[in-house]
């Protein structure tokens, strides 16, 4: 989970973000604060209904005194009430919080357009035909970066719209922990953000941190296992540190050549490393140092996120299926299948199982 004391005491950068090269180093601050200029100036209080009444923040106290004796991670136990059915981000049959957050908008939003009788317009959707196949870039082992950003920013901001109180703690309250030294209007926690400026803020992170778009994926999957575990929402006042922590622990966990804390202070350039690390230190006690994220809960984030792009016209860009795109497809078909084979042959001779005693020849036996 990363060798934070490396991270905080060494004046460089770490050696993904030293790979870059380049004559001037762009101004990332400004782009990710000007969500929170324009915001402030284009959410207008009549048009915007104001959010719920804010919950003042609790100081959570991790029992500094006390020695952490720390369980692997094999055997730890879960607490009785976050059973593992119920907790989508550890159960793969579980349904994800976000997706269930964004039907209310979208059965709303079909049944004003019946009513209305809308008119849904000229289809941009591409379907395959008989003589022409269209596929996408994205696939569950190599999403598409810009896709899958706009998706899990799409599923923040679904969180945050329909959010059911303004539960927090302190360590993720942006009033109590600002990202910049300039003053944000108070008026800027009363109004929930638009999808663009979360889009607008997670893009200039993953841009200058260089993460990949499994890391988004994992992002989420552990704001939504924070939300379940510590019981807090994520709301104006606290989504940019609560999504800064899940990206922060999401790229030492998924990426060989994680971002330091350091790094991302170079990135945010007012915010402390002293500040991540505490925050580093609150993400991960909150989520019991469950950081596992299985292979068939990943799968069902990404095809989530593909019917939450599906519901709100975000649509993926389709191509025609060429003829050297099908050859590769073929040959990574049939490199696969014969890997395939190959293990199942190291499996029969390791062991047999009932259902392969049939057709197994051996020698007879000889009595003398």
């Amino acid at each position: 989970m990363g060798n934070t004391l490396t991270c905080c005491v060494s004046p460089n950068a770490s050696p993904k973000l030293g790979r870059r090269a380049g004559p001037a180093e762009p101004d990332y601050e400004s782009e990710v604060y000007e969500a929170a200029a324009g915001d402030a100036v284009a959410v207008a209080p009549a048009a915007v209904a104001p959010a719920p009444a804010a919950v003042e923040p609790t100081e959570l106290d991790f029992g500094a005194g006390e020695g952490h004796h720390l369980q692997h991670i094999s055997d730890r136990e879960m607490p009785e009430e976050l059973a593992l059915e119920s907790n989508p981000s550890d159960h793969p049959r579980a349904s994800t919080i976000f997706l269930s957050k964004s039907q209310t908008d979208v059965r709303e939003k079909r049944k004003s357009n019946h009513l209305n009788h809308v008119s849904p317009g000229q289809l941009t959707k591409k379907y395959s035909s008989c003589s022409t196949i269209f596929l996408d870039d994205s696939t569950v082992s190599q999403p598409n970066l810009r896709t899958t950003i706009k998706c899990v920013t799409l599923a923040i901001y679904y969180h945050i719209k329909n959010r059911d109180a303004n539960r927090s703690l302190d360590i993720f309250d942006e009033r109590s922990h600002p990202l910049t030294r300039e003053k944000v209007p108070e008026e800027y926690f009363k109004h929930d953000p638009e999808h663009k400026f979360i889009y607008r803020f997670v893009r200039t992170l993953f841009s200058a941190a260089q993460l990949t778009a499994e890391c988004a994926i994992v992002t989420l999957v552990y704001l939504e296992r924070l939300l379940t575990y510590a019981e807090i929402d994520i709301c104006p006042t606290n989504w940019k540190r609560i999504v800064l922590g899940a990206i922060l622990l999401a790229s030492k966990v998924w990426d060989d050549q994680a971002v330091w804390n350091v790094d991302y202070c170079q990135i945010l350039k007012d915010i402390t490393v002293e500040d991540m690390n505490e925050m580093e230190r609150h993400f991960l006690e909150l989520l019991q140092f469950n950081i596992n994220v299985p292979a068939s809960v990943y799968a069902k984030y990404y095809f989530d996120l593909r019917s939450l792009a599906d519901d709100n016209n975000l649509n993926f860009l389709f191509a025609p299926l060429s003829k050297e795109r099908a050859q590769n497809l073929e040959a990574i078909s049939r490199l696969c299948e014969d890997k395939y084979k190959d293990f199942c042959r190291v499996a029969v001779r390791r062991s047999f199982s009932a259902d392969n005693f049939i057709g197994i020849q051996r020698s007879n036996a000889i009595l003398s």
